[in-house]
């Protein structure tokens, strides 16, 4: 079926196109129709960050900022969903347009800026949701906060949240936001985690459970730099981190329509970028455990999935999970089940 409407939807702005899919999915899901969009893959149970998925393949965040299509996202037979990123208050983003397509080399480049609703407004349509799996929620800070002020939207997020939430994902990464990847410096990012980490366990107090944290990450990022990220989050015990966001570069897109417009590329060109970073950031996080440090937490790799085989190679770099996105966006709901078949044959024996 995406095959036939694929066509008619590229010939529409992305950002309408993107408008348009989510509605239908939310009107197939009402009206009992999901099983025609998708097939639902076969259970391939992991426990990551102490929650059981029932599959390894998710939903990356940004496609359903609001919450407003979980349900008909979750029939797609994705293992988890995350939605947002939300911030504290509305805010309408970026200018459009601020979405372009990339087909000749399958990427995306967007400039979005967190449009969204506010975070009351997402737990509301959380809260109406018909979901019982595993739902992560990305949080961020509102462009109008200044950047040394940025860990009070986060926490304002992570309360509100927190009894919504399966996990929480802490978006430190985006290129949309200014001066927002700075909080990924040493410093600031040593800060940041032990506020998060602090009022992480005085919410699991609060609320009689435990609500991992998972730190998302750019793949513009340098050995240096990976090493001393993978020290911050063993030494503040976060439960995971996102491997990678959208990349400022833009190698082998530079000549092409809408190359080089501002914004992150995501999509095929930063496939090998990201999993580099995955490679990288696992070897130094079992550096990490095996000095005595604390045990490796899991990566969940993201980024240029565009095939089951894309998939495979993010867990064999050292991934526990996957999310795709833009990969959904070129292939359709049936990528989800090659990659749910593609890492499981890859696994075969092994576990």
């Amino acid at each position: 079926m995406y095959s036939l409407l694929r066509p008619l939807l590229f010939r529409l702005d992305p950002e309408t196109a993107h408008h348009l899919t989510l509605g239908g999915l939310k009107t197939a899901h009402a009206l009992g129709l999901s099983g025609l969009v998708a097939r639902r893959p076969a259970d391939d149970p992991r426990t990551v960050m102490g929650l059981t998925f029932p599959n390894p393949v998710g939903l990356a965040a940004g496609l359903d900022k609001n919450g407003e299509c979980i349900a008909g996202l979750a029939a797609l037979g994705f293992g988890f969903i995350e939605i947002g990123t939300v911030t504290p208050l509305p805010q309408p983003g970026n200018p459009r347009p601020r979405l372009f397509r990339l087909p000749q080399a399958q990427g995306i480049i967007n400039r979005m800026g967190f449009n969204n609703d506010g975070v009351d407004r997402l737990i509301e349509n959380v809260k109406r949701a018909d979901y019982r799996g595993i739902l992560g929620i990305n949080i961020g800070k509102n462009a109008a906060t200044p950047i040394e002020k940025a860990a009070d939207d986060y926490l304002i997020c992570l309360r509100k949240v927190y009894a919504h939430a399966g996990y929480i994902t802490v978006n430190i990464s985006s290129p949309n936001t200014k001066n927002l990847r700075q909080l990924q410096g040493g410093d600031e990012l040593d800060a940041l985690l032990a506020q998060l980490k602090t009022e992480q366990l005085k919410l699991a107090d609060t609320h009689g459970k435990y609500v991992p944290i998972a730190l998302k990450i750019a793949p513009d990022l340098d050995a240096v730099q990976i090493k001393q990220i993978a020290a911050l989050l063993t030494k503040h015990r976060i439960d995971g981190v996102i491997a990678t966001n959208t990349t400022l570069s833009r190698e082998g897109v530079e000549n092409l329509p809408h190359g080089g417009e501002t914004g992150g590329l995501s999509g095929a060109p930063v496939r090998d970028k990201s999993t580099a970073v995955i490679r990288a950031l696992a070897a130094e996080l079992q550096a990490c455990a095996e000095q005595g440090l604390g045990s490796a937490l899991p990566i969940i790799g993201a980024g240029g999935i565009l095939s089951g085989a894309d998939a495979a190679e993010k867990i064999n770099a050292g991934a526990a999970l996957v999310q795709v996105y833009s990969g959904l966006i070129y292939r359709g709901p049936a990528l989800v089940g090659e990659c749910c078949a593609a890492i499981r044959t890859s696994q075969t024996g092994l576990r």
